[in-house]
């Protein structure tokens, strides 16, 4: 009871905030926003890709999540404008219930009403098995009761989510799930319009669980199928993967043409988790190039450049800024880039190969070379603007207040135990990997690597002769190339291992990384984004054999997930216990190594001085910034 007093508490100090500082302004204007990073056209949901310019899409389209993460108070919160009331209790087996009554004035933008069972649509479609014939994979959804009896088929509804009336929702979370620190993040749900992606198809609840069935009752194949997805989601020109058409959030998208998105004002969208309406009336999103951005925007062909990272460019953006008619804005990188593994092949299958390769890089060059001084290598799985690193840098405040009564001993003991232990924090136990070729050869003796008649490493592995002759494969066009070409490829020559690199479009790269096509390469380059629910375990997959597989480097690691189930374990609040589990989880990653994680940094955001009230240090992306922001006529 006393963590939702709090969280009751934090509602109601959100909803004294001013809720209309964007709403006061007329709608008007066109802002063109660029972005280095081509857009995937995968608009809808993370299931096929999670490209971080894809997401910014999904944040303009997207609206009305039931919860928010609000960095001021550090915790997830129900939004008070999408959730009029709730209530939270336990049954009588230990789960966890949240009953959610709906506020009644929200609305997709062709004007029809959103309704509880668009929510339990969201939670049906997501985790889906027919997504498989689609090339998308569904979510693990172990949270939810009875997710396991649904999916396997044992029973036909979902016993975890119910929908009592059109305004009401309930979840009930397995008690085996608890505690977790990011509790209301597994609640992170928006309402999905049924009627665009499954015409035919409607959510029922006959007490037992909410499942779909066909409109029609006197049809009698199911409607649901991976054919009518191939028609609504997956169509190039209509579907809704890449042209949602009935969006909830504050804008829609009127085009898309494979690297031009074109927006509009919703004008039905009521408002964000703060109460904030954009105006900015129209929006184009495009590709940037490195090369000429800066000077498009100078030239007025671009309001806004988002996430600019290489350090050449940055420089020039920042010169620019340095007038009166340009901007700047610094903020750090919520991810981080990485060369990962491919470790199904038994060429990287052993984790002293991976480590040798690690010894045979200079990473701290490679960054300069690449990103200079906006960048720092990175030695774990994190992102430099990560509240866990920040707290084991000590560069963010400790989140504990001291006791108004400081005669009260218990209270004060309590504080300084916190306080103590937020100050211990660290991350002094991973290995740096900095270059060290007669490491990384003494690795590979040791595993049995030897050299053969052309100085490259063989060993025999299941009665087959294998050679060190690897494949990593990058995006084309990225320069970072070059440096691997001066700080990577002599390295590993030099203790046996021969790699060649290959430019791969960027389309294609994520699809061989997400097994949606063949995975001819023993490793691969490119960079992600931390959602704010820290949970890797959910990367794991348990196979057949009950063994956890991180998915996309077909990693398995007892050890590692264990310590990622640990970390979500930890109480909700109980932030320096967290962070002391996520440091555990660092150092096992450390010493396994999936991936070589490279580099952590600030991305930089340069826009037109017109672009006023644009705060994208205190938010997610640019698509929740232009919330607030007004473009001057």
């Amino acid at each position: 009871m006393k963590r939702i007093s709090a969280l009751l508490l934090a509602i109601l100090l959100v909803m004294t905030q001013s809720l209309a500082m964007a709403g006061a302004t007329e709608a008007s204007g066109k802002l063109v926003v660029g972005n280095p990073t081509q857009m995937q056209g995968y608009f809808f949901t993370e299931l096929w890709g999670h490209s971080t310019s894809d997401i910014d899409v999904r944040m303009l389209l997207e609206g009305y999540n039931l919860v928010n993460w609000d960095g001021n108070a550090g915790l997830f919160m129900f939004d008070q404008n999408v959730v009029k009331r709730f209530y939270v209790d336990t049954t009588a087996n230990g789960d966890k219930k949240f009953t959610l009554t709906l506020q009644d004035d929200l609305y997709y933008s062709d004007g029809s009403k959103i309704t509880a069972w668009d929510y339990a649509f969201s939670v049906l479609f997501q985790i889906a098995p027919e997504l498989y014939e689609v090339g998308a994979k569904p979510m693990r959804k172990e949270h939810l009761v009875g997710f396991e009896e649904y999916l396997n088929g044992e029973k036909p509804y979902l016993a975890g989510v119910h929908v009592t009336e059109d305004g009401k929702l309930i979840f009930t979370l397995r008690k085996e799930y608890l505690p977790f620190f990011y509790e209301l993040g597994m609640l992170l749900y928006n309402p999905m319009p049924i009627k665009v992606i499954a015409p035919g198809v409607v959510v029922k609840d006959d007490g037992k669980g909410v499942y779909l069935a066909n409109e029609d009752s006197s049809v009698k194949d199911p409607v649901f199928t991976g054919e009518l997805l191939k028609k609504t989601v997956m169509d190039p020109a209509t579907g809704y993967l890449s042209h949602p058409s009935v969006v909830s959030g504050p804008y829609m998208l009127t085009s898309w043409d494979g690297v031009n998105a074109e927006f509009e004002l919703n004008p039905y969208y009521k408002c964000d988790f703060y109460g904030n309406k954009p105006t900015i009336k129209y929006l184009t999103y495009t590709l940037a190039d490195n090369n000429t951005m800066v000077e498009k925007l100078k030239n007025g062909e671009f309001g806004l450049l988002n996430k600019v990272t290489k350090a050449d460019t940055i420089d020039a953006g920042l010169q620019l800024a340095e007038g009166a008619d340009f901007e700047a804005a610094k903020y750090p990188r919520t991810g981080l880039t990485y060369i990962s593994f491919a470790c199904e092949k038994p060429t990287v299958a052993s984790e002293a190969v991976r480590q040798a390769i690690a010894w045979s890089m200079d990473r701290d060059v490679i960054v300069n070379d690449y990103i200079g001084e906006y960048g720092v290598r990175v030695d774990g799985y994190y992102g430099i603007g990560q509240w866990m690193y920040r707290a084991v840098t000590h560069t963010m405040e400790a989140p504990f207040k001291e006791p108004k009564n400081k005669s009260d001993t218990k209270a004060m003991a309590e504080y300084q135990k916190n306080v103590d232990g937020w100050n211990a924090l660290s991350m002094d136990g991973l290995t740096p990997y900095t270059l060290d070729s007669d490491k990384a050869a003494a690795l590979l003796d040791q595993d049995g690597w030897t050299l053969n008649a052309d100085g490259i490493r063989e060993k025999e592995i299941n009665g087959e002769k294998v050679t060190l002759d690897l494949k990593m494969i990058y995006p084309a066009g990225n320069k970072i190339a070059e440096s691997f070409e001066a700080n990577l490829i002599p390295n590993l020559q030099n203790v046996g291992i021969r790699l060649t690199l290959e430019p791969v479009e960027m389309s294609e790269l994520l699809e061989r990384f997400y097994k949606k096509s063949d995975r001819d390469f023993d490793m691969l380059y490119m960079g992600s984004n931390f959602d704010v629910v820290y949970d890797p375990s959910v990367s794991f997959v348990i196979d057949e054999s009950g063994n956890p597989n991180w998915s996309y480097t077909n990693h398995t690691d007892e050890e590692l997930y264990k310590l990622a189930v640990e970390m979500r374990q930890t109480e909700p609040g109980d932030a320096v216990e967290y962070v002391k589990r996520w440091v555990k989880f660092q150092q096992r990653f450390n010493q396994s190594l999936p991936m070589i994680p490279i580099y952590g940094n600030y991305y930089f955001d340069f826009y037109t001085a017109d672009l006023q009230h644009y705060d994208i240090g205190s938010n997610i992306a640019w698509s929740t910034a232009i919330n607030t922001a007004t473009l001057a006529e």
